[in-house]
């Protein structure tokens, strides 16, 4: 293993999702400036965006650029280190990450490929759908993983709209139609942040669509309800709430294949679609699938002891959607961004311990509840364990706030309350003169 140049142990984290870049900027605030330790960030993209807000990018109800953070500002303010790039290897022995060329959007190298050293490494790159090898899907089909993923159904979204206003022949039958696979948390939100959107954009001055006969929703999911992973309560007051927004629900309903204007389900049913959005399944990077001989499960995971260690590396912490960290006799702890931020303030307090050569403390997940946003007025969840010794479940004002205040937790642990308190009461203003859904 190579010595640190500067003598300073160091911390390098890959995946500046919730978890990581949390991490990164608690780690920096702390030790980097101080220069107790060397933190860098290692990410594919240059802003970063809370993931569970992805669907509000897509339906074009949030303002991108008063939410997004740029990675290279964060680590200037923050005192770490960023690094744009894309990891595709783990060389244990030499204790470096291998990462790929980094290439612009016109095919040309920005950064090479290259090596980086660590002391600790943390892995934090979440997860992405798992489309189970289903026909079409690859060609036909938009999963929500990215900003850029969120941005493309937008515009084609937006575009589907203005070409049904402008056509003069009858609209095709899969025309304004959007079929949403997967009713886990992204599938419901997106439904129903789309219900509304959709309507709105038609109402800028598209009259020659009729949003109520033209426009439909459809939700599918394999499982016989909405929200599988949650309490059969809190599934059947979102199912409700749709059906009551207008969105077609169809549980138990497997599909079979993915077309470009239409969904075949298993049981020969067709749903006709213009738009089509994968959003079932879970499994960690492909990159991941025994990467430098550590132990991994059949959807990529990185199995870790308590500590959020790797089973067979010290050295390598996981947090996050790729790490598979035991829940008791509940199974793994949930792909949740309670579980991400959680898990990043424990590592923030065991990592200088293990550097020390101290023991370092197991990690335990403590569940505060679930909570689904259904549109700006709606939000239905459930509060769990230690909260209410017990399931609670809850809808309505004081479930958005609970739901809003997750998202304040994090910008809280990025830039600090004085910041948010001012962004907020910025963004309550200027969201008194600007249009509710964005165009481009």
């Amino acid at each position: 293993m190579s010595k640190p140049q500067s003598g300073k142990p160091r911390v390098v984290i890959v995946g500046g999702g919730a978890g990581g870049l949390e991490l990164a900027t608690r780690l920096g605030d702390k030790y980097g400036r101080k220069g107790k330790l060397d933190v860098t960030l290692i990410e594919r993209n240059r802003t970063h965006v809370w993931k569970p807000k992805l669907h509000e990018i897509a339906a074009g109800s949030m303002d991108l650029s008063a939410h997004e953070v740029d990675y290279l500002a964060q680590s200037y303010w923050h005192g770490f280190r960023y690094r744009i790039g894309e990891m595709i290897g783990i060389d244990r022995d030499q204790r470096q990450v291998l990462v790929a060329p980094y290439l612009d959007s016109e095919g040309r190298e920005v950064t090479p490929k290259r090596t980086i050293d660590y002391d600790v490494l943390v892995v934090a790159i979440g997860s992405q759908n798992n489309d189970f090898g289903t026909p079409g899907v690859v060609d036909h089909a938009i999963k929500l993983e990215s900003q850029a993923d969120a941005k493309r159904f937008h515009e084609r979204m937006v575009n589907a709209c203005i070409r049904a206003h402008a056509q003069t022949s009858p609209l095709g039958a899969h025309q304004l139609k959007v079929a949403i696979i997967g009713a886990g948390a992204t599938g419901v939100e997106l439904a129903a942040e789309l219900h509304r959107t959709t309507r709105e954009v038609v109402a800028y001055g598209l009259d020659q669509v009729d949003a109520q006969k033209d426009i439909s929703i459809t939700l599918i999911e394999a499982a016989n309800r909405v929200l599988p992973a949650l309490p059969e309560r809190v599934s059947k007051e979102t199912e409700k709430l749709l059906v009551k927004l207008g969105v077609n629900v169809l549980v138990g309903a497997k599909v079979s294949e993915v077309s470009s204007d239409h969904v075949s389900l298993a049981d020969s049913r067709v749903i006709p679609a213009e738009l089509i959005v994968w959003a079932a399944g879970v499994k960690a990077p492909d990159v991941l699938k025994d990467i430098a001989g550590l132990e991994t499960n059949r959807i990529n995971q990185l199995v870790v002891r308590p500590t959020l260690q790797t089973t067979r590396d010290d050295s390598i912490f996981v947090i996050g959607d790729c790490s598979a960290c035991s829940w008791g006799d509940r199974g793994l702890v949930p792909p949740r961004a309670q579980a991400a931020h959680q898990q990043a303030s424990h590592l923030y307090s065991q990592i200088p311990r293990y550097l020390r050569g101290e023991p370092i403390k197991d990690y335990r997940y403590r569940d505060f509840g679930s909570l689904v946003s259904l549109g700006e007025f709606s939000t239905v969840g459930s509060m769990m364990g230690a909260l209410v010794g017990g399931d609670l479940v809850f809808a309505g004002i004081f479930a958005r706030m609970m739901y809003l205040s997750l998202y304040k937790m994090h910008e809280n642990a990025l830039h600090g309350p004085s910041k948010v308190a001012l962004d907020t009461l910025a963004r309550l203003i200027t969201r008194r003169t600007e249009p509710h859904v964005k165009l481009h």
